[in-house]
């Protein structure tokens, strides 16, 4: 049974896991943390201690080195029509035995992204990204500005990019 399930891509909740999984959410990877407990990577985010799961959509960044994972999880503003990101600090986790963690969630982040374009404004740029939300069909319109960007300068043009884009 073990082998089938590597075989199709899915893995077994880790003994402990205190998550709860959706109903069509299943898990592609574990990992090991050194400090106890695990990283579990499903078909909808990235579980993280103690039992939370971040979105695709919400991973800005994911990086691999030194035994650890680090991650960079955004949190989202509702406009109309558009999201606007903002990141919070980087957390790392350390990983005893890091399995298929680290390419699975660099699969799945990458492969959530359908489009990517950088926009430079007079006071800062901004990256427009679409989308695809663990879950739902279609796309969402994400923008990130960059750091020190005005932010309220680039939310008036993420609604008007928007507009724009709804037919």
């Amino acid at each position: 049974m073990n082998l089938i399930k590597r075989l199709l891509g899915k893995a077994e909740i880790p003994e402990g896991f205190a998550g709860e999984l959706g109903a069509e959410e299943h898990v592609v990877a574990v990992g090991v943390l050194t400090d106890g407990g695990h990283l579990v990577v499903t078909n909808r985010g990235i579980w993280v201690p103690p039992a939370r799961r971040i979105g695709w959509h919400l991973v800005s960044k994911a990086t691999w080195g030194d035994g650890a994972l680090s991650v960079v999880e955004a949190e989202e503003e509702q406009l109309d029509g558009a999201v606007l990101l903002t990141d919070l600090p980087p957390r790392r986790y350390r990983l005893r035995e890091p399995g298929a963690v680290p390419e699975a969630v660099h699969r799945r982040v990458t492969e959530s992204i359908r489009s990517r374009h950088h926009r430079d404004l007079d006071t800062g740029g901004a990256w427009f990204l679409q989308r695809k939300v663990p879950g739902r069909d279609g796309t969402v319109l994400q923008v990130r500005p960059d750091p020190g960007a005005d932010v309220d300068a680039v939310r008036t043009l993420a609604q008007n990019v928007a507009r724009k884009l709804t037919p």
